[in-house]
């Protein structure tokens, strides 16, 4: 049986506008806009963090050791996805990029529901931040997508919905989102608007895995607290040595869903991207054995590869 979602406590209609769900639902924009009166962002030391690029998620407990907030950012027409259970704590964080959204909302589901025992007390509350009000209406579908979340088979109770129109601000005549980054303590449950120095471990193989065509990964074993990434695959392409020689403005162009908006190190990250594929065309090289590359918190913070366990 299929479980409906929740707002306030009403179970919710399905909509084919997003501007039918805010109007229907005003209690979505006034938790908005508390969270969107939130910023400046906060600057999360790295010492602490597990980091989730686009097409990722990672969920863990509060009594993990050594983790303490789980944070995306570099969310445009992208949606970050936070859910976490009251009674057990566990908490689960996605980047969502309208890839494969049906497939990818009972992962998120399934990632929270593994680490709650089956009785204990609580309910699972959904946070979803991200989008704007793009003229290609790429938010628009994803945030549509994601009330996938009503054909779970959980009541899941949606607490903060920061997307779309409700995450929306102009800026010199251009629609641009007014939240990038989420992070979300894993000891308390509190979302708050964040930024990232590092985006590590391995940003530009993460990267490229997404670049090439990569599904939704888990890159968290919170058993082992150990960052898992790949093994990944990808086939040589020295063809993409074409996008560096080209400007910054047809990288933009081409390579963007919303490329007025994309923050200031978009095109030199696509670029270092670009070019960890050129010296990595075989992907196989990457992970002898076919086995994910393991990474472990050290007592001064650094996430450090370890042996193939």
């Amino acid at each position: 049986m299929k479980m409906p979602l929740f707002i306030n406590n009403e179970k919710v209609q399905l909509f084919n506008t997003t501007v039918k769900l805010f109007r229907s639902y005003p209690l979505l924009k006034d938790s908005a806009k508390v969270f969107r009166d939130r910023l400046p962002e906060t600057a999360v030391d790295t010492k602490c963090l597990l980091y989730v690029k686009q097409r990722e998620f990672a969920a863990t407990t509060p009594s993990d050791c050594s983790v303490t907030v789980i944070g995306s950012d570099d969310a445009t027409t992208c949606h970050i996805v936070v859910l976490r259970h009251t009674g057990s704590g566990a908490t689960c964080l996605a980047h969502c990029d309208g890839s494969s959204t049906w497939s990818e909302v009972p992962l998120i589901v399934k990632a929270v529901r593994s680490l709650t025992k089956s009785a204990e007390e609580g309910r699972l509350e959904l946070h979803l931040f991200g989008g704007f009000d793009d003229e290609r209406h790429n938010s628009h579908k994803l945030s549509l997508n994601l009330l996938a979340f009503n054909k779970q088979n959980e009541d899941i109770h949606l607490e903060t919905c920061c997307i779309t129109e409700l995450n929306d601000i102009v800026v010199e005549g251009i629609h641009r989102p007014v939240v990038y980054g989420i992070g979300v303590n894993v000891k308390t449950g509190e979302v708050f608007p964040a930024t990232f120095s590092l985006r590590g471990p391995e940003d530009d193989l993460r990267s490229a895995r997404t670049f090439t065509g990569g599904q939704m990964a888990d890159v968290y074993d919170s058993s082992r607290e150990l960052v898992t990434i790949g093994p990944c695959k990808w086939s040589p392409n020295l063809d993409i040595d074409f996008w560096l020689a080209q400007d910054d403005e047809t990288i933009l162009q081409y390579m963007s869903t919303s490329p007025q908006v994309e923050p200031p190190h978009f095109v030199s990250h696509m670029k270092a991207t670009i070019q960890f594929l050129l010296e990595n065309p075989n992907s196989e090289a990457l992970f002898p054995g076919g086995a994910p590359r393991f990474y472990q918190r050290t007592s001064e913070g650094v996430w450090e590869r370890q042996a193939a366990c």
